[in-house]
């Protein structure tokens, strides 16, 4: 019995489950798209983009587990501290798979292709003391900074502006922001005076 033989159902309201599509832009290409860019300069720009889009997203995946792991006396600081910072990481990844698609390119989306992609180490799946953790942060944030000054440096070359202000403002920025707030409680100091 199909939806128009019960009374009062329409056939057009009945979700059309279970579809299967083909895929109709592969990763790693680029469509035409009239932004002024030739498209060997909007494929090199998307390539750049998700190299860092992967990275942060491993990042921002990095700060999630460790602001639910940590320890110690300075828990509750840092427990906020790595949340916010994992909030802006998100915010980048954000744009930056935006730029991607407004360069006509496809963004990495599926997190088993991020891992493919990502030039972060993966943690242990346990936990790590707290220097440890915020080292390992350091270090992937140290990662992120060096590939996306390069890749702005090469995108302006190219003629990509908007690539390059977005490495430069967002990624570059945030980025060096989040490792002065990290790399301050790494500081041997004692926490009260006696």
């Amino acid at each position: 019995m199909s939806n128009s033989d019960h009374p009062g159902t329409s056939a057009s309201s009945q979700p059309l489950l279970h579809q299967k599509g083909k895929e109709i832009q592969e990763f790693g290409t680029v469509n035409q798209v009239p932004l002024g860019l030739s498209r060997d300069a909007r494929l090199y720009s998307c390539q750049r983009l998700n190299r860092v889009l992967a990275d942060t997203r491993m990042l921002y995946s990095l700060y999630k587990k460790h602001h639910w792991l940590m320890r110690g006396a300075t828990f509750y600081q840092l427990h906020l501290l790595l949340d916010k910072h994992a909030d802006e990481q998100l915010a980048l990844v954000d744009a930056l798979a935006e730029r991607i698609q407004t360069l006509g390119g496809v963004a990495v989306g599926d997190p088993r292709h991020v891992a493919e992609l990502t030039s972060i180490p993966r943690p242990p799946d346990g936990v790590e003391e707290v220097p440890a953790m915020l080292s390992r942060l350091l270090s992937a944030h140290e990662a992120i900074l060096v590939d996306a000054r390069d890749a702005a440096g090469r995108v302006a070359a190219l003629g990509d502006d908007g690539t390059n202000d977005l490495l430069v403002s967002e990624a570059v920025r945030t980025g060096e922001t989040q490792v002065w707030f990290l790399a301050e409680h790494l500081v041997d100091t004692p926490l009260v005076r006696l």
